[in-house]
């Protein structure tokens, strides 16, 4: 599975209370389970777009660069927590990202 800062951040937040998940977080990217996706300057236009189409959910950065990699990566399916907005948000031509789990 891959990601981004964004989503690592967020996830180390949400599990800040309980330090021993943030290892094993960190673990997963040792291990080869995860792999993290480079986002630089060339891919905050993009983002920003998404964050001022979906103003109105109010997303995070994180949601808006997942949905952003899934565009720019060609990824259809996507593991989120956040069942609510990954059903509103589209790719181009209006298509849907599958949610995991």
């Amino acid at each position: 599975m891959v990601t981004c800062w964004p989503v690592v951040a967020e996830a180390a937040w949400l599990l800040r209370n309980r330090p021993a998940s943030v290892r094993d977080l960190f673990r997963a990217f040792q291990d080869g389970v995860l792999s993290l996706v480079p986002l630089d300057e060339t891919d905050m236009p993009a983002i920003d777009g998404i964050l001022k189409t979906y103003a109105n959910l109010r997303p995070q950065l994180a949601d808006a660069a997942l949905v952003h990699l899934a565009e720019r990566d060609k990824l259809l399916k996507i593991f989120t927590l956040d069942r609510r907005d990954f059903t509103v948000y589209r790719l181009s031509r209006n298509r849907r990202l599958q949610s995991i789990p």
